[in-house]
This record gives structure tokens, sequence and C-alpha cells, in this order.
């Protein structure tokens, strides 16, 4: 049980204060810290989707040219490509999913 003094109660709640605001003063620094983490985290996975989905593709600099290479494809045995636009780059890029239909 804490002391009847009145200097001695009010040292007690000064150093609960001070102990108070250290702790959030980390808590904070906690907070920021993560906050860069899931930032650095979805630069990460931004970086491997766009590499994935456009930089490791061939591109094309308009719908026939890849359309063309579609079909050359498919005289060598490789049928089903399709042409989509790209929305990283704005080139064509060829996959072998069925086209998407427009709603």
């Amino acid at each position: 049980m804490g002391s009847r003094k009145r200097s001695a109660q009010k040292r007690q709640i000064a150093e609960f204060k001070a102990g108070l605001e250290h702790s959030l003063f980390e808590a904070d620094g906690l907070f920021a810290r993560e906050d860069a983490r899931r930032q650095e985290a979805a630069c990460q996975r931004d970086a491997a989707l766009r590499d994935k989905a456009c930089e490791s593709k061939n591109r094309y600099a308009t719908r026939d040219e890849a359309l063309m290479v579609a079909d050359e494809c498919g005289q060598r045995g490789v049928r089903g490509l399709h042409a989509y636009k790209c929305s990283y780059c704005n080139g064509w890029h060829l996959t072998s999913k069925p086209p998407r239909k427009e709603d």
C-alpha cells in the first residue's frame, strides 16, 4: 500500500505518469515500425505481381501483332492462346486462359 503523505503520493503519481508517457512513446514507435513493415510488404507484393503479370512476358505493341503471334504458335501446336491488354504497360500479352466476358 502506498504512503499517506501528500508529497509521497505526488511523487508516485508523477512517476506513474512518466512511466505511462514512456510506454506511450514506445507504443508509437512500435506502431510506426509496424506501418513501415506493412508498407514495405505491400511494395514487395506489388513488385512481384508486376513481374509475374507483365515484366516476365513478351510485350506486343498492338492487339493484331499479339494475335498474329498466337496464330503462329497455333501452327506449331500451341493452341488456345488469347491476347489481352496489360494494365501495367498498356501493351498486349498472350495467355492460355480463356478470354474474359465483358458484362
